[in-house]
């Protein structure tokens, strides 16, 4: 498990697509604007996209383009991202 790199007003978190997610678990201190970063670095089909209907996101990944999602820090929890078939996933906690 991987820690953000964190200022006083943002946390940023780079995530490498690649046969999945690593890191596939990303920690975010709760109330401080967080952010991922994701890069896909291979063709592997349903990676193209990453999704989570918890954080309320949903982006295409081009291969090597860096896609930028914000993630909401109000609550405390564990919250789950995944891949567009959802075979492939990973989970953000806020504390």
């Amino acid at each position: 498990m991987e820690e953000s790199m964190m200022n006083e007003n943002k946390q940023t978190m780079n995530v490498t697509v690649a046969g999945g997610y690593e890191p596939s678990v990303i920690k975010f201190k709760q109330g401080v604007p967080a952010e991922i970063n994701f890069t896909r670095t291979n063709d592997q089909g349903c990676l193209d996209v990453v999704h989570s209907k918890a954080l309320n996101f949903s982006e295409e990944l081009p291969i090597n383009v860096t896609k930028t999602v914000q993630v909401p820090t109000d609550k405390a929890g564990e919250f789950s991202f995944s891949c567009g078939m959802d075979m492939f996933s990973g989970k953000v906690e806020v504390g």
